[in-house]
């Protein structure tokens, strides 16, 4: 039996909040159990130097978490005057996944910049805002086809993610922090509506996990996203 209770093969009560933001073009709140990640997408009329004149736009993300959002408090980043090199990977990590189900030259040079702040913390962080950030980006997109701006929303696909990992020689999905701190292995995979992979990371913390583990944890990740993706779309109103 889990901490929590639930079955290997079952996501804690995820709930995704639209327009939870006044100003954001577009906003969620997604709630993962007692992980809640606030997720801002926010419009630039601008793209970084490195794409004037491109004629392709760009998305990227930000990630943080406040100074209580877990047991202890931390010290905001801002104040140490550096991110430390988690904060930079996760965010590189949400933009990565963002951007592969975006159709760039679509935005015509714009930026579409998500800021997703972790208010509270109870393990898989990331994963739930790869998951609210995509819900936020396609407010905003929508935003910029209800204003003239573009034509069509420009995403080719849905994105959404989830952690799996090995306690206690059982492949259980959707890990809270009890779980996560004392797996043998744990993953997160980041996966298209379609099923497509857009990126996959896993590691032994306790001890190495076989092939046949890696495949059993892949088959709850599809099953987990193929939940999370519908979600997307009812809060989407997409289905």
């Amino acid at each position: 039996m889990r901490p929590s209770g639930r079955a290997p093969d079952h996501l804690r009560a995820v709930s995704l909040e639209t327009g939870v933001n006044k100003y954001a073009e577009g906003s969620c709140l997604a709630r993962f159990g007692d992980t809640h990640v606030l997720c801002a997408a926010s419009v630039e009329q601008r793209v970084p130097s490195w794409l004037r004149d491109s004629g392709r736009g760009w998305v990227t993300a930000e990630y943080g978490m406040l100074p209580r959002a877990t047991t202890e408090r931390t010290d905001r980043e801002a104040a140490r005057g550096r991110q430390t090199g988690r904060t930079q990977e996760i965010q590189r990590l949400i933009g990565r996944s963002l951007r592969a189900v975006t159709d760039l030259p679509a935005l015509a040079q714009m930026q579409i910049r998500v800021d997703c702040d972790v208010l509270q913390a109870d393990g898989g962080t990331r994963t739930a805002a790869i998951t609210g950030a995509f819900v936020a980006l396609h407010l905003a997109c929508r935003r910029l086809v209800d204003l003239g701006l573009l034509k069509a929303v420009p995403l080719t696909d849905q994105v959404a993610a989830v952690s799996c990992g090995i306690c206690d020689g059982v492949s259980v999905l959707d890990l809270d922090y009890q779980e996560d701190s004392a797996a043998d292995a744990d993953a997160n995979f980041v996966f298209t509506g379609s099923g497509a992979i857009v990126e996959v990371q896993g590691t032994a913390e306790q001890k190495p996990f076989s092939e046949a583990q890696l495949m059993e944890l892949v088959s709850l990740a599809r099953g987990g996203i193929g939940e999370l993706v519908a979600l997307q779309r009812h809060a989407l109103g997409l289905s």
